[in-house]
């Protein structure tokens, strides 16, 4: 039966609320990583105001009064003030917001608690404002990550929200582990060393995919690329893919093995086909070549007994693989025919006979008038 009017929204409403809680739980989780990040800053910057400060505006005259006065500057409210003015940038809301929400407490700490609680960070962060957990803990009652305070996930990841009020305290695994617990090796690593609290993962030999031990014969599985040894079934050995027919390359490239694979590279241009790189390893010599001795080198068309350039005042120029007919000195190109230029002189003895002429056209024009 379909939900009606009333059932439908109900049901929407319901979905609304479901997705605002989740979001609410998201940036819940979020916040109390990065308020406690925020407050490991107030506290960092401290501890150095505090080495800045240590000293300051005293080195040298009257030793017994210096004394006397750093004795006093030590643990005094101005150098307190010239330490908290240095806790927070202007642009950071979040650090200014809870330094001017929690000042009081530095201020507890710096006159009372000081000498029995010198760690800063674990007095105000963790016991006073509850902010931050202890390492190797999480969440909102600081319970301890797998593995101990000392070794979250055993070594092996990182603890989700340790040291934070946030996070769910799951393992985050290194790359070389996996598992709730990070003591599982993933594939390509093997157990060197493995107990209840402890596991050391060892890479695995090249050719092996899973492996009980560090050479190729501790293979389970070859990775791609190796195959069993034909002479050592135990082992796993390099496939040689470029020995397969057809071969794995294109006709213009050769083929180069290599450890678990190989790859393609162009051939010399001057080959038809190649077996490796150089003219001297062409099947065939590319057109416009010929073998020599072995070797692939250009044809110089222009010295064949029978000419290439065939029109009148036409010049061969001989290129790599090729040939170029040109016109010679003196003639272009017009439409596929090598036409003579007029020369300087002859160009100018024209110029003269068109003035010559014009002028003469000009004198007649006046003389009819």
């Amino acid at each position: 039966m379909l939900p009606n009017g009333p059932q439908l929204l109900l049901l929407r409403l319901l979905s609304c609320v479901t997705l605002i809680l989740l979001f609410q739980v998201t940036d819940a989780k979020k916040d109390f990583k990065s308020t406690c990040s925020t407050c490991q800053q107030i506290t960092d910057n401290f501890n150095k105001g505090f080495d800045r400060t240590a000293r300051q505006n005293f080195g040298g005259g009257n030793t017994d009064w210096e004394e006397r006065t750093l004795s006093k500057y030590e643990t005094s409210e101005i150098r307190l003030m010239e330490i908290v003015e240095g806790l927070c940038d202007s642009s950071s809301f979040d650090c200014n917001h809870m330094l001017e929400e929690h000042e009081d407490h530095l201020e507890t700490w710096w006159f009372k608690r000081k000498t029995k609680h010198p760690d800063l960070h674990k007095w105000f962060c963790i016991d006073t404002i509850k902010v931050c957990c202890p390492k190797g803990t999480f969440g909102p009652d600081c319970k301890a990550c797998v593995g101990s305070s000392d070794s979250a996930c055993h070594g092996n990841g990182q603890c989700d929200g340790d040291g934070t009020r946030g996070g769910d305290g799951k393992c985050s695994c290194d790359d070389a582990y996996k598992g709730e617990f990070c003591l599982d090796c993933v594939d390509g690593y093997f157990n060197e060393v493995r107990n209840a609290t402890f596991s050391l993962c060892t890479e695995c030999d090249s050719s092996c995919k899973t492996c009980t031990g560090a050479t190729n014969r501790d293979c389970d599985e070859c990775k791609d690329g190796w195959q069993d040894d034909d002479d050592d079934e135990a082992a796993c050995v390099d496939v040689n893919e470029c020995s397969a027919d057809p071969s794995p390359c294109e006709e213009d490239q050769y083929c180069h093995n290599t450890e678990g694979s190989y790859s393609c590279t162009a051939c010399d241009k001057v080959c038809s086909g190649c077996t490796g790189a150089g003219p001297d390893k062409c099947r065939a010599c590319a057109t416009g070549h010929q073998d020599t001795e072995g070797t692939c080198t250009d044809v110089d068309e222009c010295s064949l007994p029978e000419a290439v350039c065939t029109k009148e005042h036409e010049q061969c120029v001989n290129t790599e693989g090729s040939h170029v007919c040109i016109c010679s000195s003196g003639y272009v190109k017009q439409e596929g025919e090598c036409v003579q230029t007029l020369q300087p002189e002859k160009e100018e003895e024209e110029e003269d006979d068109d003035e010559s002429e014009a002028s003469e056209t000009t004198t007649s024009a006046h003389a009819e008038l």
